[in-house]
């Protein structure tokens, strides 16, 4: 381990007062009833006639679905053809489309998954990934009380609702980071199977220098060729030629054009676009906030403040950095709120952190009543937290003299 690493140290006891726990209980009631409300009514996971809806988990599932059909990879990357699969998985047409953007590694879970029909398939994947969050969040907490916190926070519901990948993204990220000091090889597998959601990760290898992590950089980098080795025996090699001419026409279409809706995404690109400004401009903007987060993060990692610290600001900066961020990414703040709590655990400004984690959940709870990037404004109100601590205990001297 490189000198400046903190080392790890037991966390202060956790202490869970009577009227937080109460409001997160409640926020779990409130969920849990929307939930069952929609189900009812028609309009989660069925419609009233007891069709599919189509939401984000069609395309994870059709797309596997393809896989077994023995189709040819281009397919699933052409927008029209995966749609045409994804209308006929739900056995009707809708509006909107929803393409498959991944890298051909998550075609093998998509396989898996598509061995089952398609409800069970949602029941079993929004099961399991959620059932990761909550392991990760528990062993973050380490109290119970950390799987009540999970269940409370707001971003659970959109991830379900859509059935998204967030919950699975969250788990691998904050599990590598729970195991990082303990067992960094496995960190680094972790690591590694988040490589399906690259633009998450994009920070790791920095951190992970700073750190000096080498043992997990060199087990993320075998699990990601593992991954790259086994997509292409099943898939062929042409499946990631066909993804890699894809991915530039998706990002044309949803941050140049605007395909993918301003308003639902969660980064400072997409509010500059929202508030009129040119791509130029957005891309200008993202791109200095990417520079200016990695810089933090490198001087945080080469430091010896508290891993705690660290981790929080790396899950808040993977946030940061990406111009292509949706509500339901945001189960990842779950994490960095969960690394700020473990940090501040028993200290003077511990009840603050609460109150910020409290009006950042908030934020991310009005979403669908106000349809604007609040979930960037609790993103940054999150980062300020990690900040402030940073600067309070003189990590960052520039800063701080400033």
């Amino acid at each position: 381990m490189a000198p400046g690493v903190a080392e790890s140290t037991p966390s202060p006891k956790f202490h869970l007062s009577s009227s937080l726990e109460l409001t997160c209980f409640a926020l779990c009631m409130a969920q849990g009833v929307y939930l069952i409300a929609s189900f009812l009514q028609g309009s989660w996971v069925l419609d009233v006639d007891g069709q599919p809806i189509a939401t984000d988990f069609v395309n994870i599932w059709s797309g596997g679905h393809q896989i077994l059909l023995g189709e040819d990879p281009a397919a699933i990357y052409d927008v029209q053809l995966h749609k045409n699969a994804e209308a006929a998985a739900l056995g009707h047409e809708f509006p909107g489309e929803y393409p498959w953007l991944y890298p051909p590694t998550f075609l093998l879970l998509a396989g898996s998954l598509a061995l089952l029909p398609f409800v069970p398939a949602y029941v079993a994947w929004v099961t399991l990934t959620f059932s990761a969050y909550l392991a990760a969040m528990r062993g973050i907490i380490q109290h119970r009380a950390g799987i009540l916190l999970a269940c409370a926070y707001p971003g659970v519901l959109s991830n379900i609702i859509v059935g998204q990948n967030g919950f699975l993204s969250a788990a691998l990220f904050g599990g590598s980071l729970l195991l990082l000091q303990r067992r960094p090889v496995l960190a680094g597998c972790f690591i590694g199977l988040l490589s399906f959601k690259p633009h998450l990760g994009v920070l790791f290898p920095l951190v992970l220098l700073a750190g000096g992590y080498w043992r997990t950089i060199a087990a993320a980098v075998a699990t990601t060729v593992l991954l790259v080795v086994a997509s292409c025996a099943a898939f062929g090699v042409q499946a990631w030629a066909v993804f890699f001419r894809a991915l530039p026409i998706a990002s044309q279409a949803a941050l140049a054009e605007g395909r993918a809706d301003w308003g639902k995404l969660q980064s400072v690109f997409a509010v500059a676009r929202l508030l009129g400004g040119s791509e130029a401009l957005a891309w200008t903007l993202q791109l200095g906030l990417a520079v200016a987060v990695a810089t933090v993060l490198w001087q945080l990692w080469r430091s010896r403040i508290s891993f705690d610290l660290k981790a929080a600001a790396l899950s808040v900066g993977a946030l940061l950095v990406t111009p292509y961020l949706f509500l339901y990414d945001l189960v990842l703040l779950a994490i960095a709120m969960a690394f700020l709590i473990r940090a501040g655990a028993g200290s003077r400004d511990a009840r603050l952190d609460a109150y910020g984690i409290g009006c950042a959940s908030l934020l991310v709870l009005l979403f669908p009543f106000l349809r604007a990037p609040v979930g960037l404004a609790a993103v940054l109100l999150v980062a300020s937290l990690v900040l402030r601590r940073a600067v309070g205990i003189r990590v960052i001297p520039a800063l701080h003299s400033a």
